[in-house]
């Protein structure tokens, strides 16, 4: 890899200027993890500040200026892209210097920087053309956590200086949804993918936005009722078919779609993002690097949730377009327990492992989780294979859109208050007993839980513990919606404790902001939890968490220590282990005795959450480290 370097500078003009020769440069060739070879070089280069924009008639114009052997002084570093007959495509911004560092943690993992800055947005650094490849993106399509990390994760490192990509399917569901994607421009551009023994077409529809290149692969299979994955009937028996054409589609849009005027070009940076984009790794290595495409490209898999891996029979690899000895890296074998019967083999393809093997870097959406996955418990089968690749695993915590979450604006809420002053909180709080009928004391302890209402989530422990609880002097309501177990012991609660409970079937946002700024305690006692963002919202909502320590609620919520700080107090929170209902328990009521017992205490904890810096540009610049070690070794190439 060539990496150029120079001294940082600061972009102040729109200026384009040409530079013959720069004799301050060194270049430095980096195999493995050290330098080992170094030498000057001469390099033709642009210094550019490059505009986008849209004309009357929907076209996008550029505009630049340059001048000849002029010394530069600021700006980014423009190199040129060429294809094989030495034409110009595009081209690729440089660095102007890279500083990074690389430890490991006492399990071998990556270990990621917490010191590196967030605040300076012009700072130099390498930046990348980025291609996020993901099932649902927010605000287009949104099931969980994974679309809100694709809808805010580009947008920030678009904001750093990067040119980046979102590739996701263009779902047409029938209904009020599908205006999400009103202002998508169809392309002309199409792409032929071969796979299930045959020839597929697909287009793609294309919106600039927030400095983000929204591009939509559209296919007749993507237009159904339901969600990305499946509807009231179950998942859809053609999964692997759509999320097969949307990883060959996005592999094929940085070569042919010019957008803004210039492709992307192969020298890309792929971000495939859980099973469902999983066949863009194997892709890169098995079908264009043998032919000299993306000989340069890199990619990352990010695992959102290792539960699922996008396994199927073994006999259907022949649907994926890949070349026959590839079968390897997608061969997954079920114990002997996990299969359906004595004569059963168990042979399987498995589309997650495959972007595990051959992926340049792994990446987890918390510290805690990348750890958990090389465990018997969390690895769901692959602990294996993640424990002999731990040494490229890190764990990057999600961040949250801080316009949308905050208190001092949201428009759901009644009153708005900040970490200055948090008299309105209590105003929330009692505008939300008044909506769901509760007795309206602002004394009393409100705890809330909205989740998905599922085993993962430990609802049972919150239903099993809630009678006990309620013998307090406490009130509870739950959000959310799922096994329907769940939602009916919901409704026989609510019936039998009129005045201290009350259960949401269902989700509506403006009901979860109202829920997260008026309750005074959250609670989260997931079995596992990659990330979560609950905890997030309510601590920067000023309500305290209480969380099993798990994933990445171990890694952001901060037990509370009284006495810690020469008797100031630190922490945001509470968690607590093991899993069962008499932690639960105990640990609400050390939450409910501090609440009440201790008002300085408790405000500490409130300013001290709301505080705590989670926003997408902290989780950016890790992301940005983990960039830089990519590009240090060779692609993956069989």
């Amino acid at each position: 890899m060539e990496a150029l370097q120079i001294s940082p500078s600061r972009i102040t003009s729109p200026r384009l200027t040409e530079n013959s020769i720069f004799n301050s440069f060194g270049g430095v060739r980096q195999v493995g993890f050290a330098s080992l070879l170094t030498r000057n070089i001469k390099n033709q280069s642009f210094c550019a500040n490059k505009t986008r924009s849209y004309n009357k008639g929907g076209f996008i114009t550029r505009s630049s200026s340059s001048a000849q052997d002029k010394e530069v002084e600021d700006g980014l570093l423009l190199d040129t892209q060429r294809d094989i007959s030495g034409s110009v495509i595009g081209f690729h911004l440089i660095p102007h210097s890279v500083s990074e560092t690389q430890g490991n943690d006492a399990n071998g993992g990556v270990q990621l920087s917490e010191e590196i800055g967030t605040s300076d947005k012009a700072s130099t650094r390498t930046v990348h053309n980025v291609v996020f490849v993901t099932s649902e993106a927010a605000p287009y399509s949104k099931t969980g956590g994974l679309g809100d990390v694709c809808g805010s994760l580009p947008i920030a490192l678009a904001a750093r200086g990067h040119r980046v990509m979102v590739v996701s399917p263009r779902y047409l569901r029938g209904n009020p949804s599908d205006k999400q994607f009103s202002n998508a421009v169809e392309l002309e551009e199409r792409a032929k993918i071969y796979c299930f023994g045959a020839e597929q077409e697909v287009g793609f529809f294309h919106e600039y936005r927030a400095g983000v290149d929204w591009v939509f692969v559209d296919h007749p299979s993507y237009h159904r009722p339901g969600t990305p994955y499946g509807d009231t009937f179950g998942a859809f028996g053609d999964n692997q078919f759509r999320f097969t054409l949307l990883c060959h589609a996005a592999c094929e849009a940085p070569l042919v779609l010019p957008l803004g005027g210039f492709n992307y070009g192969e020298k890309c940076l792929f971000l495939a993002n859980d099973w469902h984009a999983g066949l863009v790794p194997v892709l890169l290595a098995a079908k264009y690097r043998p032919y000299g495409v993306y000989k340069d490209a890199r990619s990352l898999v990010v695992i959102h949730n290792l539960a699922h891996q996008g396994v199927d029979p073994a006999v259907t690899y022949s649907n994926f377009g890949l070349p026959q000895g590839w079968y390897k890296a997608l061969e997954w074998v079920f114990p002997t327990w996990a299969r359906t019967h004595a004569l059963d083999p168990g042979e399987a393809v498995n589309v997650l492992k495959s972007a595990i093997v051959t992926a340049d870097r792994i990446v987890t959406v918390s510290q805690g989780y990348s750890w958990e996955i090389t465990t018997p418990e969390g690895g769901y089968g692959l602990n294996e294979l993640l424990s002999s690749r731990k040494i490229v695993i890190s764990g990057i915590t999600n961040g949250i859109d801080g316009n949308e979450w905050d208190p001092s604006t949201d428009e759901h809420l009644p009153c708005h208050y900040s970490v200055h002053d948090l008299s309105a909180k209590v105003q929330c709080k009692i505008a939300l007993q008044k909506e769901l009928g509760l007795p309206v004391r602002s004394d009393c302890p409100l705890i809330g839980f909205i989740g998905r209402l599922d085993y993962q989530k430990g609802v049972d422990i919150i239903l099993t513990g809630i009678p006990e609880l309620l013998q307090d002097d406490v009130q509870f309501v739950m959000l959310g919606s799922g096994e329907k177990q769940y939602e009916d012991w919901m409704r026989q609660l609510e019936e039998v404790y009129k005045d201290k409970f009350r259960g949401w079937v269902g989700f509506n946002v403006p009901i979860s902001h109202r829920i997260t700024a008026g309750c005074d305690i959250l609670v989260m006692p997931s079995r596992f939890e990659p990330c979560g963002l609950n905890q997030l919202y309510a601590m920067r909502y000023g309500t305290i968490p209480v969380v099993h320590s798990t994933g990445g609620l171990r890694d952001t919520v901060q037990t509370f220590d009284p006495y810690a700080k020469e008797g100031s107090g630190e922490g945001t929170g509470w968690a607590f282990s093991p899993l069962s209902k008499e932690s639960l328990l105990a640990t609400l009521r050390i939450a409910v005795g501090t609440y009440k017992e201790h008002k300085p205490s408790w405000e500490g904890l409130m300013k001290r959450g709301m505080e705590r810096d989670s926003s997408w540009d902290k989780a950016a610049t890790q992301y940005e480290q983990v960039f830089e070690w990519a590009f240090i070794d060779p692609p993956y190439a069989g």
